[in-house]
């Protein structure tokens, strides 16, 4: 092996991964190093004889593991975006080994007790607000992650987290490889009647580059829904379509989320908490299961009355083609008929007016030129994970350098579905560093020649990630603890989704919808009435959404020694239970392929989209009739929000922008819940 690039800091500006000398063989040995000098970092603090101060422990524990931290944060994201055999070889190995390295330090006891005596003596060491967040932070981690706990409870609670760690990664791949395999393949271009000349053509080049010559591919998206459903004009197609989605991971996948959701009830009850749910939402904003459960379940009666509405309409539109009954494979086909019949809006018309290059310069940067005076620099120079992605240099209003931003917007067979922010490199003052972040995509590729051009759901879904990306941007802390993102679950949502606020302002939208060919502007009105469609569409989304967040809530509050049989019929009865389960609205993610919950950071906390979205329609609503000029307001917000991470906490970030806590009246009125 030639010398590991993760040994040493990269020299690279902002310390960007040196990603041209990184190979699939270097990362094993700096994952076994990292780990090994950080548990000798850490016997290094207990070792101390001398009393524990804020500096020889807590600062000490802040800087310690820094070569794990640089190889965790470019291997997160290699084996999303970008993975192999190997890669995913490696990720097998090393989950259960960095879940064995978390419980090694947390439930060291002559750390946990160091930190202890400082917690018991908090209020008489002078610290500053966010070195006694730190403090507080981490007396609360270590408790909960077991300090407290006995020799053998300890040792069990390291066997299930060991297990979970494994069976997590296990799910994450089966759910790739079942989306690869679960690609639906077509002999001709007449079942793909309805679609444009363009994603015809895209689709025959997925099917070149999958290996089947002279045939049509349309691969999978991460959800249940599929975006080609709504233009699909061969019933049968659309059927075998979204079959195709529910049907992925069962039988790989039901057993292993029994499981997890078994072991995730021993260990809630090991730490004292009834459910994982309970566990989970303890240390989130919102608190308790019962608020929680409140907020959903007021929802879900509105919203299913709205999406009846909707399915009488479409009904009636599915009549004039001898349908009598809507089922699920139909309902984006009929809805897209709707739109066009009753507000004159074609999906497809939109696209042109959505080339890539131009949402992203013209639209996402400028926005952000617009609120926070932020200016964008490609720089080839520098190398990323992939040759699809691109690096632009950060600029402040005044010239500043603030940081990379990396956008990797393609979809390929070696990414892992959906669309996601990671930071390469966190900000610190403690450590000097100024950040990396990431933005992953799945948008199609077009065939050889072609603009790459977006459906609206993709320009919404740039915004809304590029939130993400200020959010790490933005990051003025001292600690690497509380940088950026590192926020609660039910938190960390709200300022991306603030940000799709921008895809629509007049001032953004006519600066980056025109038509590729043309250079026109996007026609006068389209927008509005593409915004009353959406309306009309707001019943089935709510629905499909709840039904996801209920059913990650039901696995999660099942408490321990509960037995469950079957997965498949455990979801189905949860959804009936909880009042969502619409046969012809598929939750946005079944159980065998709900890898926010199962393989990511979102157990018992999906509800956290709609939980920040009370936010989010909140400050959206601040930005609009504060009466402050658009750059005071984003000031504002960077300022006392964006710019702040966990250093404090998130409800009263939000309380310094707004002057009050949140109300939920907004979020039911866009949502027509009201």
């Amino acid at each position: 092996m030639t010398e590991n690039p993760f040994f040493r800091p990269s020299t690279l500006d902002y310390e960007l991964p040196p990603f041209a000398e990184i190979r699939e063989e270097h990362y094993l040995p700096a994952y076994e190093r990292g780990m090994a000098e950080q548990l000798a970092e850490i016997a290094a603090i207990t070792a101390d004889r001398s009393l524990p101060t804020f500096e020889n422990t807590l600062v000490a524990l802040e800087r310690s593991g820094e070569l794990l931290r640089r190889v965790d944060a470019v291997f997160r994201n290699q084996s999303s975006s970008d993975t192999t055999d190997l890669l995913d070889e490696v990720e097998a190995k090393v989950s259960p080994l960095l879940a064995a390295h978390h419980d090694a330090i947390h439930l060291d006891r002559a750390l946990f007790a160091r930190i202890e005596a400082l917690y018991r003596t908090r209020t008489e060491l002078g610290l500053d607000p966010e070195s006694l967040r730190l403090l507080e932070r981490r007396y609360t981690g270590f408790e909960r992650s077991g300090a407290r706990l006995g020799e053998a409870e300890q040792a069990r609670l390291r066997e299930l987290n060991a297990e979970l760690a494994a069976l997590g990664t296990t799910f994450q791949q089966n759910v790739n490889a079942a989306t690869r395999a679960n690609a639906l393949v077509l002999d001709s271009a007449a079942e793909l009647a309805g679609l444009s000349e363009g994603a015809i053509a895209g689709a025959a080049e997925n099917a070149r580059v999958l290996g089947h010559e002279d045939k049509y591919v349309l691969s999978l998206k991460n959800t249940s829904g599929q975006p080609e459903l709504a233009q699909l004009t061969d019933r049968s197609v659309r059927e075998r379509l979204l079959a195709a989605s529910l049907g992925r991971g069962i039988e790989a996948n039901g057993p292993i989320a029994i499981r997890m959701a078994g072991l995730r009830a021993e260990r809630a009850a090991l730490l004292g908490h009834p459910s994982h749910a309970a566990y989970v939402v303890a240390d989130e904003t919102a608190g308790t299961v019962e608020a929680v459960s409140a907020l959903l379940a007021r929802l879900v009666g509105p919203a299913v009355a709205n999406a009846r509405r909707e399915a009488a309409e479409l009904a009636a539109a599915a009549a004039a083609d001898g349908i009598g009954e809507i089922a699920a494979h139909d309902w984006a086909y009929y809805s897209e008929k709707v739109r066009q019949s009753s507000f004159q809006v074609d999906a497809a018309v939109l696209r042109p007016y959505f080339e890539l290059e131009r949402v992203l310069r013209d639209g996402v940067f400028f926005a952000a030129n617009l609120a926070y005076g932020l200016s964008f620099t490609e720089r080839p120079d520098l190398t990323a994970h992939h040759p699809d992605a691109r690096v632009f240099e950060v600029f402040e209003e005044d010239g500043t350098a603030l940081g990379l931003f990396v956008g990797d917007f393609h979809a390929r067979a070696s990414k892992r579905g959906g669309a996601w922010m990671d930071s390469l490199v966190e900000q610190s003052a403690l450590t000097g560093r100024r950040p990396v972040v990431l933005n992953n995509l799945n948008i199609p590729l077009p065939a050889p020649g072609e603009p790459v051009l977006m459906s609206w759901d993709e320009v919404r879904t740039l915004f809304h990630e590029f939130g993400h990306a200020l959010h790490g941007l933005f990051s003025d802390v001292r600690y690497p603890l509380f940088s950026g993102t590192s926020v609660p679950r039910d938190f960390v949502e709200f300022p991306s989704q603030v940000n799709e606020m921008w895809m629509v302002r007049p001032e953004v939208l006519a600066n980056y919808a025109r038509h590729h060919e043309t250079g026109e502007p996007l026609p006068a009105g389209l927008v509005e009435r593409m915004t009353a469609a959406e309306g009309f569409g707001q019943g089935f989304r709510t629905v499909e959404y709840l039904a996801a967040t209920l059913l990650d809530w039901a696995w999660h509050t099942v408490p321990q020694g509960e037995e469950i049989a079957d997965a498949e019929e455990f979801e189905s009865r949860a959804l009936a239970a909880a009042g969502v389960g619409v046969d012809a609205i598929p939750p946005r993610y079944r159980t065998t392929y709900f890898q926010h919950v199962f393989a990511s950071g979102y157990s018992a906390a999906y509800y956290a989209y709609i939980w920040s979205e009370v936010l989010d329609a909140d400050t959206v609503q601040w930005f609009e009739g504060n009466g402050r000029p658009v750059r005071e307001s984003g000031e504002v917000f960077r300022r006392e929000l964006l710019a702040r991470g966990f250093s404090r906490d998130p409800l009263e970030s939000f309380r310094a922008v707004i002057g009050r806590a949140p109300e939920t009246e907004p979020l039911l009125a866009r949502r027509g819940l009201l």
